[in-house]
C-alpha cells in the first residue's frame, strides 16, 4: 500500500484596494513578495480595485482599504493597512 502524503492547504487571498493610492500599490508589492517568499505556488491570489468595483467590498464587509483577506484555508482572516510588517501578516493569516 502506497503512502499518503498529506496535501498543503492552497491559500485562495483577496486583496481590496483602492485605486493607485501610495498604500494599495505597496499592499499589492507586499502581499505578492509575501507569498512568493512563503506559500510558492501554493495560493491564488485576486486583486479587487474598489474604485471599478465597489460593490465587491459589501459582500465581504470591507471598509477600509487595503484590506487582505485569506479566504481558504479556514477561518477567514483580515488584515488591514500596507501589509508592511511581515511576520505580523504572516502571524494573522496563520501562514506558517
Amino acid at each position: 500500500m502506497a503512502s499518503v502524503r498529506s496535501k498543503k492547504p492552497r491559500f485562495r487571498l483577496r486583496l481590496y484596494i483602492a485605486g493607485n493610492a501610495p498604500n494599495s500599490v505597496r499592499a499589492i508589492a507586499n502581499v505578492k513578495a509575501i507569498c512568493e517568499a512563503h506559500l510558492s505556488s501554493n495560493h491564488d491570489l485576486e486583486v479587487v480595485d474598489l474604485m471599478a468595483h465597489p460593490k465587491r467590498a459589501l459582500a465581504d464587509g470591507v471598509i477600509v482599504t487595503p484590506t487582505l483577506l485569506k479566504l481558504e484555508p479556514l477561518p477567514i482572516q483580515r488584515v488591514i493597512g500596507n501589509l508592511s510588517d511581515t511576520e505580523q501578516v504572516l502571524s494573522a493569516l496563520a501562514i506558517k
